[in-house]
């Protein structure tokens, strides 16, 4: 058996090809964008390096309590004490005293909306005891999802050293919470919330895109954050049609420069590239041989249909070809996964496509059996003729 490689005609794959998107030049100094219906990321730029990130780290917060709501922990009505020391918190705030009984649910609008840092203190308190407990708990919980450059010192993004995500990692998050949280996630769309009429000055949602009356795109989350030493970023997610895209950007220079940069990327993201169908499910892509079956070969085809993002200007740049072992070995069952379906598309990752047997393929009965071993001694007493033939070295 040897790994085989066949480059499959576009043509028989029902793909429009494209011309390479414009790349999107960010002035954030780290940035990814991610579409999230076709699993394909867009930008990467520095999206790996740990930076400070704000208030974007309340994410992990949020995380820790939507977990603990899921698992029957809390309910949205439990209440939570107000310590001293979540009231002292300084910056961006929803205003709690020591005598207040907020709920999970007014916990989770001061956090979004308000990005109250007294918040996400009483959440770390109620939830594991301590700040500091927390902390770890939230670093130990990001690395078991795959966040593997975050580390946490406090609940709120308050400026500690050590205290880092990367543009990924906030990615990571943003994915789960929007897939994971469906019946929690409309919250982070929501643009005011003045928890007992208490904080007039900072009611609002400070997520630039969510006032935005674009004609064919909404946005509905995430979280900003901003630090003197992180600059402005911005977690958000945009939704047009059945396409959801999701960005991380950290680094610009003022919350002017964030809004420009935000709305600059969905709409790159959402016009530069279109969704097809490249290929219907149960469509045959190319066949394999099989060794000792019923039959010479076996169709290759998608389990399901497949579709991708391709830029949306039209030519001729796109390739594709199918990887297997082969010849396959006899028996077949219909729906085997036997190979796959690699689409080079210019400026994207490569999408990689399983494909299986179009049909079941018995093994070949005593006959089959018999004449491929004869196939097999002639082909090796022709090749032995070839090498007796040859001329000696000199």
């Amino acid at each position: 058996m040897i790994t085989l490689r066949r480059t499959v005609a576009l043509a028989a794959l029902l793909l429009v090809a494209a011309l390479p998107a414009r790349a999107f030049e960010t002035r954030a100094t780290a940035a990814w964008v991610y579409d999230m219906t076709t699993q394909t990321v867009l930008l990467d730029k520095n999206a790996d390096i740990a930076l400070p990130p704000a208030s974007m780290s309340k994410l992990m917060t949020i995380n820790m309590l939507f977990e603990a709501l899921r698992d029957g922990r809390v309910s949205p009505e439990t209440t939570f004490s107000v310590s001293s020391r979540a009231k002292a918190m300084g910056g961006s705030t929803m205003f709690l005293n020591e005598t207040d009984r907020p709920t999970a649910i007014d916990l989770i609008r001061g956090m979004i909306i308000n990005s109250g840092n007294d918040a996400c203190v009483v959440v770390a308190e109620g939830l594991a005891g301590s700040e500091e407990k927390f902390s770890e708990e939230m670093t130990k919980r990001a690395q078991a999802l795959g966040m593997t450059n975050s580390v946490f010192k406090n609940s709120s993004g308050w400026p500690a050293d050590g205290h880092r995500q990367s543009m990924r990692d906030l990615g990571i998050l943003a994915k789960r919470l929007i897939s994971e949280f469906p019946e929690y996630y409309p919250i982070f769309a929501e643009t005011e919330f003045n928890y007992l009429d208490r904080a007039p000055a900072n009611a609002s949602n400070r997520n630039p895109l969510l006032r935005i009356a674009a004609s064919d795109w909404r946005a509905d989350g995430l979280k900003t954050g901003h630090t003197s030493e992180a600059g402005y970023g911005l977690v958000g997610s945009a939704v047009m049609g059945d396409r959801r895209v999701i960005f991380v950007i950290t680094g610009l220079e003022s919350d002017k420069a964030r809004a420009e940069e935000s709305e600059a990327i969905v709409n790159w993201a959402f016009r530069q590239f279109t969704e097809k169908t490249i290929v219907k499910a149960g469509a045959r892509v190319t066949e394999a041989p099989v060794w000792l079956g019923a039959a010479e070969t076996v169709g290759l085809v998608p389990a399901e249909d497949v579709r991708l993002l391709v830029p949306a200007q039209v030519q001729d740049t796109v390739s594709a070809e199918v990887i297997y072992t082969g010849p396959v070995q006899a028996p077949i069952t219909a729906g085997q996964q036997l190979a796959e379906l690699i689409v080079h598309v210019p400026d994207l990752p490569d999408a990689r496509i399983p494909l299986v047997a179009e049909t079941d393929v018995a093994a070949g009965g005593f006959t089959k059996r018999l004449s491929t071993a004869a196939q097999r001694l002639m082909q090796q007493y022709l090749s032995g003729q070839g090498a007796g033939d040859a001329a000696p070295a000199s």
